[in-house]
C-alpha cells in the first residue's frame, strides 16, 4: 500500500500510521514519518507523538487478545525501523558528553528506551544504546571502559525491580549518575523512590534530568528495611516448589486442566511463575498495590484466553495457604484475591 498524504500533525497521521502497523507495511509506515519530517514537524515530536502512542496501542491490542504475538512482534519491528529512519533523517551531531542507555537484565522491551536514547541524541548527547537485557556486570564493565556522564536504565515490568535494584547499585559503585524510567517503576515513580534512584516519567523529562547533574545525584537513600524479615529471599528460594504445588492443586480442583495440551501446560506454568515473581517484587518494595494491580490485569488476560474465572482466585488462595508463615506475602495474596473475586463472580475456593 501507499501511505496517504500526511498532514503536519502527528495526531492526524496516527490512524494512518497505526493502519500501517496493522498491515505490517514497513515502507508505508516510514513514509508517514518522513512525510511529517518533510512538513517541518520536529523529529522529537514524531518520535513521542506518533511512534510512542502507536506502540502503546499495539501493546493494548495484544493485551485485549485482538492481536497475536506475531502481529505485535511485526509491529514492534516496524516501529524500530521507523525510529531508525527518523534518526537518520535528523542526523544530529553530538555536542555534549556520553550517556549510556540500557534495559535492565531480563528486560526485553527495548523500544521505549530506544526512544529515550534518540531524544537524548537529538538534544546533543553522545548516546550509546546497549539494547535489551544487559547483564549488570557487562554494563559496569562498559562504564569502566568509557567515560559516561550518566546512565539511563529502563524497566517495563515491576517484577524486575529486585534485579533493577542490583543493577542500580552496581552502577552507583561506578560513580555514574543514574536515571531510571518505564512502567516498571510505577506510573508515578514510587518504586524508584523506594529504591533511592532518580526517576523520569518520559523521554523529555529524562533528558532534562540528565542535563542537571546536581539533581541527578541528589537522591534519597533506599527504603528497604522491611527486607530484614527475609520473606522476599524465602519466596525466591521456594519458587520451583511453589509452582509444582500450585499446579498439582489446580489439577485437583479443576480436573479439565489435566487434559491441557503441552502448549497450554507451558502457559499455565509460566502464569504460576509470574504470580510468584510479581509477589516477590511487591515484597521487595513492600507495596501490595504492585501485586494487586498485576492480578487484576492478569485476570483480564486470562478471561480473554477463555480461562475459567475461578482459576486465578483458586491459585491465589492456594499460595496464601502455603505461605501462611510469610505474613506479608499472605496478606498481599488475600488482598489481591479479593480484588478479582467480586468483579468476576468467582466462588470462594
Amino acid at each position: 500500500m501507499t501511505a496517504a498524504t500526511t498532514e503536519a500533525d502527528p495526531a492526524a497521521a496516527f490512524p494512518t500510521y497505526l493502519h500501517c502497523l496493522q498491515e505490517a507495511d514497513e515502507y508505508a509506515a516510514v513514509e508517514v514519518a518522513r512525510g511529517l519530517l518533510d512538513a517541518g514537524v520536529p523529529a522529537e515530536r514524531v518520535l513521542l507523538d506518533l511512534v510512542a502512542p502507536a506502540q502503546a496501542e499495539v501493546g493494548e491490542r495484544w493485551a485485549r487478545n485482538e492481536w497475536s504475538v506475531a502481529q505485535e512482534h511485526a509491529a514492534t519491528h516496524i516501529s524500530e525501523r521507523v525510529v531508525a529512519a527518523i534518526a537518520a533523517y535528523a542526523d544530529p551531531r553530538p555536542t555534549r558528553g556520553r550517556v549510556v542507555v540500557a534495559c535492565m537484565d531480563g528486560e526485553w522491551h527495548a523500544l521505549p528506551p530506544r526512544l529515550v536514547a534518540e531524544v537524548l541524541r537529538l538534544r546533543g548527547w553522545q548516546v550509546t544504546f546497549l539494547g535489551a537485557s544487559v547483564p549488570a556486570a557487562h554494563l559496569v564493565s562498559y562504564l569502566h571502559r568509557h567515560d559516561a556522564h550518566a546512565v539511563a536504565l529502563a524497566c517495563a515490568l515491576p517484577m524486575r525491580l529486585p534485579h533493577a535494584h542490583r543493577m542500580i547499585e552496581a552502577c552507583r559503585r561506578s560513580d555514574v549518575p543514574i536515571v531510571v524510567g518505564g512502567r516498571g517503576f510505577g506510573v508515578d515513580g514510587r518504586w524508584a523512590r523506594r529504591l533511592g534512584v532518580a526517576w523520569a516519567p518520559d523521554a523529555p523529562s529524562a533528558a532534562d534530568l540528565v542535563a542537571d547533574e546536581r539533581s541527578l545525584r541528589r537522591t534519597p537513600p533506599a527504603q528497604l528495611s522491611h527486607l530484614a524479615d527475609d520473606e522476599y529471599a524465602g519466596l525466591v528460594r521456594r519458587r520451583g516448589e511453589l509452582i509444582d504445588g500450585a499446579l498439582a492443586d489446580l489439577r485437583e480442583r479443576m480436573p479439565a486442566s489435566r487434559d491441557y495440551t503441552p502448549a497450554q501446560l507451558d502457559s499455565t506454568v509460566s502464569d504460576l511463575g509470574y504470580i510468584l515473581d510479581f509477589l516477590a517484587a511487591a515484597l521487595y518494595v513492600d507495596d501490595a498495590t504492585l501485586f494487586t494491580d498485576f492480578v487484576v490485569w492478569m485476570a483480564d488476560i486470562l478471561t480473554s484466553r477463555g480461562v475459567p474465572a475461578t482459576a486465578l482466585p483458586t491459585t491465589l488462595g492456594h499460595y496464601a495457604g502455603v505461605l501462611r508463615d510469610h505474613p506479608r506475602a499472605a496478606r498481599f495474596l488475600i488482598a489481591a484475591r479479593a480484588s478479582v473475586i467480586p468483579a468476576r463472580g468467582a466462588d470462594a475456593a
